[in-house]
Parts: C-alpha cells; structure tokens; sequence
C-alpha cells in the first residue's frame, strides 16, 4: 500500500475530469442519435459522401494542426508559466497554416474530378475541421492547467447546436448542404466560447509573430504532427480508398458501422485528455507511479471493452438492422470485424499516451509510419477483392501491428508486473464464459446483455481482478477515503 500514499495527484486529476466525462457521453449519445437520423435521412449514396467528406476532413486537420495541440498539452503541462507565450504565437501560426492548407485542398479536389456536390461538401466539412483544430489549440491550454470544466462546456455547446440544426435541416428537408453547414456553424461558435474563457480564466493571448518562436514551434511539434498524421491516416484511409475503388454505397455501408462502433471510443477519449498531461507530470516527478498508473489504465480498459466486444459481435445484425434498417444491412459483418479493433484502440492509446509522455514521440512516429504503410499496402489488396469487408479486416490487422510495435517499445523502458498478465488472463476467460453463455443460450438482444454482464461482473470480482489497491483508487477518486 506505499504506492497509495502517493496517489493524491492522481486523485486531483481524475475527479477534475467529471465535468469532461460528462460532456463526453453526452455528446456520445447525441451523436449516436443524429448519425442515424443523418444516415436515414441521406440514404447510403449521400450518406457515403458526407462520410468521404468528414473523413477527408479529418486528414486535412492533422495537417493545420502539425501536432502543436498535443505538443502545447505536454509542455503547459510540466511549464505552467509558459501558456502566454505559447499561444500567443500558436494562435497566428495556426491561421497562416490552416489558409495555406485551405486552398490546397480546394485545388487537390477539383484536379481530382469529383463531382460539385462532393466538392461542395467536402470543402465545408474542411472548413469546419479548421475550426475544431483552432478549437484543440484552447482545450490542450484547459487539459494542461487542468480546467477541462471549460473543455467540457465547449463540447456541450457545440453538441447541442449540431443536433438543433440537424434537426431543423432535416424536418425541413434542406439536404446534405445544410448537414455539412450545422457542423461548420457549431465548430464556429464553440470556437468563440474557447476563446473567450481561455482569455478570462487562464491567460490572455495576444497576437505574436516571431520567427524564432515559431520555429520552434514546428520544431518540438512536427513529432506529434507525424504521428498525428500517420495515426489519422490508418483510421481514415480505409474510407478515402473505398472512395476511390469502390464508390460511395461501399463507403456508406463501411461508415455506418464504424460510426456506430464510435460510440464505444468515448472513454477511449475522456482517458486520453486525461491520462496524457498526468502521465507527463509523472515522467518529471514519479517513474513507480508512472509505470502503475499506466498498468492500472490497461486493465481497467481492457475489463470494459472487451465484454463489449463479444456482444457487439452477437448481437451485430440485430443492432444494424435497429439502428439504420434494412438498407445498411450489409454493415452488420462490418461491425463484427470493426468491434474488435476497439480492443487494439484502447490499448494503444494508452501506450502512445506513456512513450509521448516520456519523450518517446519519435519512436511513437516510426511506428506510426511503418503500421500506416502496412494498412495503406494491405488496403490495395483487401479492398479490391473484398470492398468494405477488406477494408474492415486492414484496421483489425493494423491495429494488432501497433499493439506489438507499442508493447516491444515499452518493455525498454520498463517490465509489466506479472499481475498484470494474470489480470488480463482472467479477463479473457470472463468474455470468454460470455461467448459460451450466449452460443448456446440464444437469448435476445436485452436479456442477453443483461445475463451476460451480471455474470461477467460476477466471475471478474470473484477471481479478485480488482484487489485492494484498485478498491483503494476508487475511493480517492470519489473522496471517499478522506472522509474516513
């Protein structure tokens, strides 16, 4: 129990995260509402193109961005004093870049040959990642200072004014144009709100151009930026590629179900803005806390998707032909493939958060390169022989790529405890008495997840998966033991 005397750090941390959890699943559910509402609305061929424009738009943001959000986390993070100087500089280097990137992009598409409507789309979808990507510049101000009670607002801000808007736009039946528009307008506003309270409760920038402060900028950045791009790319070339090979209704079958497996990546991305800036807090201050508090996120991750994992699985077909109907039947053998992928997700993004922490970003970005080179090289193949289905199957395989480029990384700088891999173990055989559970049983969908996580539950605190010093965290992250 020594280490438990050193956890409060960890406690301020993750109780100051409330308001960002929150503000997370919040969104999740709008967002999981609205993506049926659009994708039913749309139909698969509109539907895929909005899906090309927002994935085009999330490869065009790691480009206005050049890491400088994750690079601005970690440095504010270990030098508070600095935040002035920082944003002042990041703020006018952000806007030259994001204009450069702009025009660039409107002329990459029209020498490509889309047609005007996806053009049209896609350039405010562009637009409005400019935005969002001006918007992480203030939230890695927020994390850092560890005031994401603001972070969080913003979010709530923007996700109650897209799902306004894409009501009206689709009680009116304004189209697709007017869908790529809510999103624009939501990243515009939620920007301003940033803004005004990273102004009023941190710092107030001003406008600096200085040459040798941006350099060095996209000095210490273009590590981040790389990864950025490399990660961004393995999540998103799989739908530019369908694009390109095989037409928007394979894009729009692959994108339901990826955008519904989205809804599971919410504590995936409340633990990144949280564990990123602690673990860099712990790199300068406590290694032995470092190396428990990333044990502790992989089997705490590990407890909560992988049981989801094995019903998704089960219940694919049932939960596509509910969500979207029987048009967008055919992603139901995507979402079985994309689910398991959600594993290799959350495990990675633990460990990218540990090597970026302790100044491992280089390492983080060869194998970023090598792993998207890998999925763009299987891609070619899978895609032409299987379409949404091939491309389905490269994510899975990239993913486990990653998982043993990252963990062979990681054995550098530390051993795992041998619990760890005993907790895991007994982590598989709980979703494993699931599958088992539910092949023979046939139950339906709600009786199912009810059966299946009761004993799941009950077969993970039995076998003592969660010992004492997981009870003891728990307690001071509600405040509990302080007030014994």
């Amino acid at each position: 129990m020594e280490l438990c005397g050193k956890m409060s750090e960890i406690q301020s941390v993750f109780k100051n995260t409330s308001w960002l959890s929150l503000a997370q699943v919040t969104n999740t559910a709008f967002a999981f509402v609205w993506i049926i509402l659009i994708a039913r609305y749309l139909g698969v061929g509109d539907f895929g193109v909005l899906s090309f424009a927002t994935a085009f738009g999330g490869i065009v943001q790691i480009f206005t961005d050049l890491g400088l959000s994750t690079y601005i986390t970690r440095e504010l993070s270990r030098n508070p004093e600095s935040t002035k100087k920082i944003i002042s500089n990041s703020i006018p280097l952000k806007i030259v870049i994001s204009t450069i990137i702009f025009i660039l992009t409107f002329i990459i598409l029209n020498l490509i040959g889309y047609d005007k409507l996806t053009i049209e789309v896609t350039l405010i979808i562009t637009l409005q990642t400019i935005f969002m990507s001006m918007g992480y510049l203030f939230n890695g101000v927020f994390q850092a200072h560890e005031k994401m009670k603001y972070q969080a607002i913003g979010i709530l801000i923007n996700t109650i004014l897209m799902f306004v808007g894409f009501l009206v736009g689709i009680f009116l039946d304004l189209g697709i144009i007017s869908i790529a528009l809510v999103y624009l307008i939501g990243s515009i506003i939620t920007l301003i709100y940033l803004y005004y309270k990273t102004s009023t409760k941190i710092v107030s920038p001003k406008i600096e151009i200085n040459k040798s402060s941006w350099n060095n900028l996209i000095k210490s950045s273009m590590a981040f930026g790389l990864i950025t791009v490399l990660t961004t790319l393995y999540f998103m070339i799989d739908t530019i590629m369908l694009s390109f090979m095989k037409g928007e209704v394979a894009v729009g079958t692959y994108s339901a179900a990826y955008k519904f497996i989205m809804v599971f990546t919410t504590v995936y991305t409340v633990y990144t803005y949280v564990i990123f800036p602690l673990m860099s807090k712990l790199h300068k201050n406590s290694k032995e806390l470092l190396k428990v508090t990333y044990e502790k996120s992989i089997k705490y991750l590990l407890i909560l998707i992988l049981p989801i994992a094995i019903l998704v699985s089960f219940y694919a077909k049932d939960l596509v032909l509910l969500v979207y109907g029987q048009e967008y039947a055919s992603s139901a053998i995507v979402l079985v493939i994309l689910i398991w992928n959600m594993i290799f997700l959350f495990v990675n993004g633990a460990s990218t958060s540990l090597l970026n922490s302790t100044d491992k970003e280089i390492k983080v970005t060869w194998i970023n390169g090598i792993a998207c080179a890998f999925n763009i090289i299987i891609n070619l193949f899978l895609i032409h022989y299987w379409s949404y289905v091939g491309a389905s199957i490269s994510v899975v395989l990239t993913g486990l790529l990653l998982t043993i480029l990252m963990n062979h990384e990681i054995a550098k700088l530390f051993k795992i405890d041998t619990k760890l891999i005993k907790d895991i173990f007994k982590i598989i055989i709980g979703t494993i008495i699931i599958a088992i559970i539910l092949h023979f049983t046939h139950l339906t969908i709600i009786p199912g997840v009810i059966v299946s996580l009761i004993i799941y539950l009950i077969f993970i605190i039995s076998v003592k998966t969660i010992d004492n010093t997981d009870i003891y965290l728990i307690k001071e992250i509600l405040g509990k033991n302080s007030k014994e």
